[in-house]
């Protein structure tokens, strides 16, 4: 029985990232033997085991072998003869089929290490087709590598494309694409997510309601980028900027303009209502890949109301106060924060606005805390009851955000 520390750990110690989560395998060892010593098992479709004191995974030592389409087609061998050059041999990326043993000594038999080096995103071998999955998992390192300025191999970007050809990529269970999307929204750099998707013809299979969003025009003197598809990147990415790893305020960014797909031709570059027609595709993705109910419902909000946000400084005062209402802000205060902080991210996710100010998002911020601090009890000692009460309360809210808005300004799409 051998253990070896294996894939992203050693990845990432060669490019002196920090090192969270460490994975190992081990070699020579049967189910049986990793029970008597105390390991907990864990996996379902083959054998993972938590150690009894770290809790770090211990796999062991498999190989795989296709039987059917999908992600779970797979029939895996886990005996005690299966080498850890086997076991590597079936991983998806160079960079992450290596090894380190106890001493610390690199096992490297794909040159992972030289592909680290080199920035390069490369499959370990034609295996790599058999497993749909793995288009995502290619895109998403993307995601989180581009900034160290990794590609993916033209070999291995044409493998991607003849995978989704052959129609693998439409065998993709809901619940693997939401996870995948979920992990590439909380990277650095989503944006190269889509690209990669984009490039491969992933993206129309996985995310149709985004893929339709290239080649639409928007008004250039709101849009100095033009096309909606490289504008939904651009607001990812300052997302991305402004709320690093959160995949909450990702998906809505992703999501705000989906609308944009739906404008009738003879109307562009304008969006009439673009705001409202988002909201089926929206909830046809949600529905589609099983997305929880808070970034469902956050990211439905967002698509509906950013334009109001946009025209904070122009709205009337009861407007502003209705605004919070439709958040629902004043029994969940921490979403008016996170719903600014896609609005932010869709202001600033054009081109030449990067480092823009949003004068709205610290008005609204402003208004609010000055209608919070309107309370019912004042009210209540005057003798007022029920709906009296809420009527007064929602008067005075009107008249806080009234004694603190600013000149007004000029409309934004």
């Amino acid at each position: 029985m051998k253990i070896y520390r294996v894939g992203g750990a050693v990845r990432d110690k060669l490019l002196g990232r920090a090192v969270k989560d460490i994975d190992y395998v081990v070699v020579g060892a049967t189910v049986g033997e990793m029970l008597r010593l105390g390991y907990r098992a864990v996996g379902k479709d083959f054998p993972v085991f938590l150690h009894p004191k770290t809790n770090e995974e211990y796999a062991l030592a498999r190989t795989e072998r296709k039987t059917a389409p999908g992600y779970h087609g797979f029939a895996f061998n886990t005996d005690p003869s299966v080498t850890l050059e086997d076991d590597l041999g079936r991983r998806d990326l160079t960079i992450n089929a290596m090894a380190e043993d106890e001493d610390g000594k690199l096992i490297d038999p794909h040159h992972g290490a030289a592909d680290v080096r080199d920035r390069v995103l490369r499959h370990v071998s034609p295996a790599f087709a058999e497993d749909p999955v793995r288009v995502l998992r290619v895109a998403r390192f993307l995601a989180r590598f581009a900034p160290l300025g990794f590609r993916v191999a033209d070999e291995t970007r044409e493998l991607m494309r003849d995978m989704v050809a052959a129609g693998e990529v439409e065998h993709l269970v809901p619940e693997r694409v939401w996870a995948e999307l979920r992990k590439a929204l909380g990277e650095p750099t989503p944006s190269a997510f889509l690209d990669c998707l984009r490039a491969c013809g992933a993206l129309r299979v996985v995310l149709p309601e985004i893929d339709a969003l290239y080649g639409v025009p928007q008004r250039a003197e709101y849009h100095p980028e033009i096309d909606t598809g490289v504008h939904t990147q651009m607001v990812i990415d300052m997302a991305a900027r402004l709320a690093p790893g959160d995949d909450l305020i990702g998906f809505c960014a992703l999501t705000h303009d989906l609308g944009k797909a739906l404008t009738p031709v003879e109307e562009l570059p304008r969006h009439i209502m673009h705001e409202e027609r988002g909201v089926a595709p929206l909830r046809a993705v949600a529905e589609r890949l099983r997305v929880p109910n808070e970034h469902a419902d956050l990211a439905i909000l967002s698509c509906r109301l950013h334009l109001l946000a946009h025209r904070a400084l122009e709205l009337r005062p009861q407007t502003v106060l209705e605004l919070f209402e439709k958040l629902d802000a004043f029994r969940k205060p921490q979403r008016l924060v996170q719903f600014l902080t896609v609005c932010e991210a869709d202001k600033r996710g054009r081109l030449g606005c990067a480092e823009s100010d949003y004068p709205q998002g610290e008005f609204l911020r402003a208004a609010f805390v000055a209608t919070m601090d309107v309370k019912a009890a004042p009210f209540v000692e005057k003798g007022l009851q029920g709906p009296a009460i809420a009527e007064a309360q929602r008067k005075a809210r009107v008249q806080a955000i009234t004694d603190i808005m600013p000149p007004r300004g000029e409309a934004d799409a």
